[in-house]
């Protein structure tokens, strides 16, 4: 459930959308860091390894041919804050707490792509574009039996991932954005590959008018 989001996070830097642009908009959106924050503490290495598992596992909705930037700096041995060599330079104030810095050379492989100004990408289409993709995923983790209830993927996702609590997991956001709504805003964006393809359960919830969630 997590690479999806993070295929939506290279897709956009790809697109010329400011790399902390997009973690000031998903820490807004409630997450505790952005994801080119949580890239460089997982560390770019283990995301690109993982990312080549996911993508031989699911070719379908997961691979990808062309470059991105995670695949950019791997070359190079960019490995995040395990090597000092990620999107920021991080270090501590005179407190001692955290901080981050934009690592002005992360440009060099971002420009390697081609990107484009990313000017007419909005702060909704980021937020759509990062959390679609993941929820899209775990419906098919309830379609193929991989977890039982639409509880239990909130939980995992707020407990595991880091998911805004308040939010209360990726199905009580799409209960609360509405799921026709959602399906209108994927179909927008089917251009950029199946992760934004509807699922058969999601049609179905919205055409009979259901919920994750039921109210009781």
């Amino acid at each position: 459930m997590l690479f999806p989001y993070i295929a939506g996070f290279t897709s956009l830097v790809s697109a010329g959308v400011d790399y902390e642009h997009i973690d000031k908009v998903m820490e807004k959106f409630g997450w505790t860091m952005g994801p080119a924050c949580l890239l460089d503490g997982v560390g770019i290495d283990t995301a690109f390894h993982a990312s080549s598992v996911m993508a031989e596992g699911y070719p379908d909705r997961m691979s990808r041919e062309d470059p991105t930037i995670i695949s950019k700096m791997f070359e190079q041995k960019w490995f995040g804050k395990k090597n000092e060599k990620g999107f920021y330079i991080h270090s501590k104030d005179k407190k001692g707490k955290p901080k981050k810095e934009v690592n002005p050379k992360t440009g060099n492989y971002i420009r390697d792509l081609n990107a484009s100004s990313g000017d007419d990408i909005s702060d909704e289409d980021i937020v759509d574009r990062m959390m679609l993709p993941m929820l899209m995923e775990s419906s098919r983790c309830l379609e193929d039996n991989i977890v039982e209830t639409p509880m239990e993927v909130d939980m995992g996702l707020i407990y595991g991932l880091g998911f805004p609590p308040f939010r209360g997991g990726i199905f009580r956001w799409a209960d609360s954005a509405g799921l026709d709504e959602l399906i209108k805003r994927s179909e927008k964006l089917k251009s950029f590959g199946k992760i934004y393809e509807p699922t058969e359960q999601i049609r179905k919830m919205a055409k009979d008018g259901q919920l994750f969630h039921p109210i009781r």
